[in-house]
């Protein structure tokens, strides 16, 4: 076992504070990763807050990690002592349903899988995340960094990367694709590099107007408000795919009438509310209304190789350990460009 630091919330809604932890020993096939940069994921807020429902505590978030092999088990073959990794939003899963087989280990139906903090590790302990100084992960659930990208920008891909690529490429975003994302926030702005990089014509469907400029540098061919009544009557069936990083409640009904005939309204933020749907919006047009979760392992590795090559990582703003209750206030009122990122140097 070794001891840690990290930055840990004690309780539901309390603010993180410095702590220490225990980090299992190296196992066979473990990789000890000293972690040089952990982002911050609304989704560290949701359960450091129990929005999504009862939580472990005490609980260290963080599933964007990046950092440097420092030790391997005897029989690890795919890492190095030395190599850039990161790791993601599961360390663990059955591996033996359809899914794990499928490399759709998020997917697992043999128990679910294993999260990188708030889960239960098959050794019976709680998983602790990223906000801290070092972790312990099995080989296949380790990623490879590649030599293109910086670790701080590349620590987001990681949860908000992949996040957007999956659902994207799923639904065949690409030239001659008209896709919208809504929102334009941490994971919002990878969904238009990623979008764009792809090769399709991409707009951002904010609430305002306020980061237009930011969504036309970063690949968005259009922006529109939300706010304004005229969108949704200029917009009415646009586009073959909308993805939706909202974590607050829509009229989903309204942006159903943005698609084409056989468009899909696919989900990647998770309100905490449920929706109220009327079914002839997906009916009338044979429209689909999904969501997705993240990606498999071998689809994270495609998305880090795919971001490599076309040069961008996320846009972090870094910050200080002892600046993550303020940036938790930002994230809530979407005061971030776009993504904080901790130096966990500083923990």
């Amino acid at each position: 076992m070794t001891t840690v630091a990290a930055y840990a919330a004690p309780a539901p809604k309390a603010p993180l504070e410095r702590t220490t932890i225990e980090r299992r020993a190296v196992g066979e096939f473990d990789v000890l990763i000293d972690i040089k940069y952990a982002g911050i994921c609304h989704s560290d807020i949701h359960q450091a807050q129990e929005g999504w429902g009862e939580a472990i505590f005490p609980m260290v978030p963080g599933h964007e990690i990046a950092g440097i092999v420092a030790e391997v088990g005897p029989g690890v073959t795919k890492y190095r002592v030395g190599d850039r990794v990161g790791v993601g939003c599961m360390v663990d899963s059955c591996r033996e349903c359809d899914n794990c087989r499928a490399g759709l280990e998020q997917y697992c139906t043999g128990g679910g899988m294993v999260g990188t903090y708030n889960a239960v590790g098959k050794d019976g302990e709680p998983t602790y995340g990223g906000y801290s100084q070092k972790i312990v992960v099995d080989e296949n659930y380790v990623v490879r960094i590649p030599d293109g990208l910086s670790l701080d920008v590349a620590a987001p891909l990681l949860c908000a990367g992949i996040t957007l690529y999956s659902p994207l490429k799923h639904w065949g975003a690409g030239p001659g694709k008209k896709v919208a994302i809504l929102g334009m926030g941490g994971l919002g702005h990878m969904g238009v590099k990623i979008a764009h990089a792809l090769g399709a014509e991409v707009t951002v469907l904010s609430q305002s107007l306020r980061k237009k400029d930011d969504g036309l540098k970063l690949g968005a061919d259009h922006y529109y408000a939300t706010s304004d009544p005229k969108t949704f009557e200029e917009l009415a069936g646009t586009f073959d795919l909308i993805v939706s990083t909202v974590s607050a409640p829509l009229d989903f009904n309204a942006y159903l009438g943005l698609l084409k005939t056989r468009g899909a309204l696919v989900n990647v933020g998770a309100p905490e509310e449920p929706i109220a749907l009327n079914l002839f919006s997906v009916i009338g047009g044979g429209k689909t209304l999904a969501g997705s979760m993240i990606g498999g392992i071998a689809e994270t590795q495609e998305m880090l190789d795919f971001c490599a090559e076309h040069g961008f990582g996320a846009e972090i703003e870094l910050i200080r350990a002892d600046q993550i209750n303020e940036a938790y206030e930002r994230v809530v009122n979407s005061d971030v460009r776009y993504r904080f990122v901790i130096d966990t140097a500083t923990i």
